[in-house]
């Protein structure tokens, strides 16, 4: 097979193709580029945004805040107390010493209270708070980076597993059909009309909510959502020659549904991720909007957008929130439409 280069890897003729197409979309392609930049940027939050120095020399030796968590003793200091490398006295002791410090372009983590306000909480934007202060004096854009990592993140993992479990799910639906098929469909029925959301939360106001905790919970429901896409891929597929012939040959049936099935039903399913991943980030922005979601405390976009909500004489909160959430959204939907084009076989075929 003929097998041609993009960015240094081989790749097939089709693959090539389906390339083009997605580049010949520049508004997806250009938001690909720019979703990953702000999402490799957010990755290391702890190095850009922390009230922690990321190294400290003192005395020769070399200390790591942004890893580890020191006491005052380690820099002079009184024993039993936790270092706070904003204290001008601590400070003090490391230059006193012949050390040094490197701290992070954004003095503030996700949940540091800000001292020494100019005015009384939240605070509009000004040269040390970029994107100023909320209801609780911590700093906005230190929580937009946090948040915009942990909704990224949560979105990435419930859209990868929901799709894994979807997948064989549809699969075993459509290679065996009969009375296998017909089970199934009757439960996902039942299934898809339970109330969703009153259900998450009745949960959530139950346990206490937490990262994997609200990960489980949403993937309960969020599962089915490419069965029907795949279901009906299999059913078209399995009285094919090649899946007959595979059968001829003495191939099991896991291992047709896997090595010659699969590839083709995933064509479909590949261009509803960007969607999906869109919609799961949207379902932990909901529900921390609701006060469902992540603990108090956690860094979450939602919660900005209900202090917004609830702090009307403060607007740059919710700006805030709504710049944020709605371009990481439109940049996923950009995204999808031109994976929509890479694997619409209608295009580029004159090339």
């Amino acid at each position: 097979m003929n097998t041609r280069r993009i960015l240094g890897f081989k790749v097939t003729p089709l693959t090539a193709r389906r390339w083009r197409n997605f580049a010949a979309n520049r508004r997806g392609f250009w938001s690909l580029i720019f979703f990953l930049v702000f999402f490799f940027i957010s990755l290391p939050a702890e190095f850009i945004a922390n009230d922690r120095p990321i190294v400290v020399s003192y005395q020769d030796e070399i200390y790591w805040p942004v890893f580890h968590e020191y006491g005052e003793e380690v820099f002079g200091g009184i024993a039993g107390l936790r270092a706070d490398f904003s204290d001008p006295a601590l400070i003090a002791r490391i230059m006193e010493g012949g050390g040094w410090m490197v701290s992070p372009p954004i003095p503030f983590s996700y949940d540091t209270v800000v001292q020494n306000l100019p005015g009384p909480a939240p605070t509009p934007p000004d040269g040390i708070n970029w994107l100023g202060t909320d209801d609780q004096a911590r700093d906005v854009l230190a929580r937009v980076i946090y948040g915009f990592r942990i909704s990224v993140l949560f979105g990435l993992a419930l859209t990868i597993v929901s799709t894994v479990i979807g997948v064989l799910a549809g699969a075993v639906q459509g290679y065996f059909g009969g009375l296998t098929d017909l089970i199934a469909q009757r439960f996902l029925e039942i299934w898809s009309s339970l109330p969703t959301l009153f259900i998450l939360i009745i949960v959530a106001a139950v346990i206490v909510p937490g990262f994997w905790t609200l990960l489980g919970l949403l993937l309960i429901f969020s599962w089915t959502w490419p069965i029907s896409v795949v279901r009906a891929e299999f059913l078209r597929a399995r009285n094919l020659e090649y899946v007959r012939a595979a059968k001829a040959l003495g191939s099991g049936d896991w291992q047709i549904m896997i090595r010659h099935m699969l590839p083709n039903a995933m064509v479909a399913t590949l261009t509803f991720l960007p969607f999906t991943l869109s919609g799961s980030v949207t379902a932990l922005t909901s529900l921390d909007f609701l006060g469902f979601g992540l603990p108090p405390g956690s860094p979450s976009l939602g919660e900005l957008l209900s202090q917004g909500k609830e702090n009307l004489q403060a607007p740059w909160l919710g700006f805030t929130g709504f710049f944020v959430i709605g371009t990481m959204l439109t940049l996923l939907i950009f995204v999808g439409e031109a994976v929509r084009d890479a694997f619409d076989p209608r295009k580029g075929q004159h090339r």
